[in-house]
């Protein structure tokens, strides 16, 4: 077995705490933000915004396939309310097109 050097064990325990950091101060700072008014609506659109930002790339990748599964998961999503189900709807689109149009 392989020992780890200061240095590695150093940048883990650094990462650990930062990422403990980001948690608490999330949890502590809660309680300090706006309810209502313009920047908690902001604030409520951040995750869908995330999101599509995650996503965007991969599907402009994709091509017409990753349009087409992006929109039918958006759709299942929306009618099914089950993301699971809306996945592998998606999922299916692509992987139907990389099988049999390519």
């Amino acid at each position: 077995m392989q020992m780890i050097s200061t240095a590695e064990f150093v940048a883990i325990l650094v990462a650990a705490a930062v990422t403990y950091g980001l948690r608490a101060g999330g949890l502590l700072l809660a309680g300090h933000l706006p309810q209502e008014g313009r920047l908690r609506r902001v604030m409520d659109a951040l995750p869908g915004t995330i999101m599509v930002s995650l996503v965007a790339p991969s599907v402009a990748e994709a091509g017409l396939a990753g349009g087409l599964g992006a929109v039918l998961t958006a759709l299942v999503a929306w009618k099914s309310k089950n993301v699971f189900l809306a996945m592998l709807a998606g999922m299916a689109v692509v992987a139907l097109e990389r099988n049999f149009m390519a």
